[in-house]
């Protein structure tokens, strides 16, 4: 929730997310956001004044602040998110996307939905309420589903068009939004088939990861080859194979829950 704007006496060591354009401020000469005294930061009172507590990290509080000016900052420079994953333990990184995704939510929840009114945070939550109607706005979630799917001793990996397009030769499992009214595993099963044509059974889900890029929730499954042949759609996907576990191509960075997915399908099979 957000402070009171005079309350910014000095109060101890906190953990400071400094967001602008999408990015985070990274302290020079390290993988971490800055975590130290309000006086350390050096910036002016009525930034300070605009932080919003978001949460806390071991123990100590989490402080969002929007849109500084690199110019004026002395101590860090914005970079991308993805340069933290494997990095910094999960918690952390889940922090940095919940600060992501706050500011996003504020940047884009500035006027009304429902009447185009000119909107206000709210004090006591991560909100923003409508002074015309009242109608109050909490950030988007959006929930995906990430599934690796397995063949005996060989996993389905694809070499998705965004990478492709960007020379970027990362091949991974499959993913993909929920629609309205859909549980998650026909969501599953819809996007496998209209991604690579085949059908799957054996679902099994295995955890879920926050991803702020820019605000998913991704639930991740792993699944068993059931039947069909790949066919892929090609909007989507520019290749897709079977690899077998000792054979595996460039895969996602350390720290995604689709490494994690290929890992445990690749234990699973060597345990075999």
């Amino acid at each position: 929730m957000s402070e009171p704007k005079n309350r910014i006496e000095e109060q101890g060591r906190a953990w400071w997310f400094l967001i602008a354009h999408q990015k985070i401020l990274i302290q020079d000469n390290s993988d971490m956001v800055p975590y130290a005294r309000i006086s350390a930061l050096n910036l002016p009172i009525e930034i300070l004044a605009n932080k919003i507590k978001i949460g806390e990290y071991q123990s100590h509080p989490c402080y969002l602040i929007e849109g500084v000016d690199a110019s004026i900052i002395d101590f860090g420079s914005y970079e991308d998110a993805h340069i933290l994953l494997g990095k910094v333990d999960s918690d952390l990184f889940n922090m940095v996307g919940r600060a992501l995704q706050v500011s996003l939510f504020y940047q884009t929840h500035q006027y009304c939905g429902q009447c185009g009114e000119k909107t206000y945070r709210i004090e006591e939550e991560i909100a923003c309420q409508c002074e015309q109607c009242l109608h109050r706005s909490y950030p988007r979630i959006s929930p995906c589903i990430i599934v690796a799917i397995r063949k005996k001793n060989e996993i389905l990996l694809a070499l998705h068009q965004r990478h492709y397009k960007n020379n970027d030769a990362i091949y991974t499992v499959l993913a993909g939004f929920a629609e309205a009214g859909e549980t998650l595993e026909n969501c599953l099963k819809r996007e496998v088939y209209e991604e690579v044509g085949i059908k799957v059974k054996n679902i099994r889900y295995i955890r879920s990861q926050p991803w702020p890029f820019p605000h998913s929730l991704m639930m991740a499954y792993i699944a068993e080859y059931d039947s069909g042949d790949i066919c892929i759609d090609k909007n989507e996907i520019y290749s897709a194979a079977w690899y077998h576990i000792d054979n595996l191509p460039v895969l996602p960075n350390k720290g995604t829950v689709a490494r994690e997915l290929i890992h445990q399908v690749s234990v699973e099979c060597a345990s075999c």
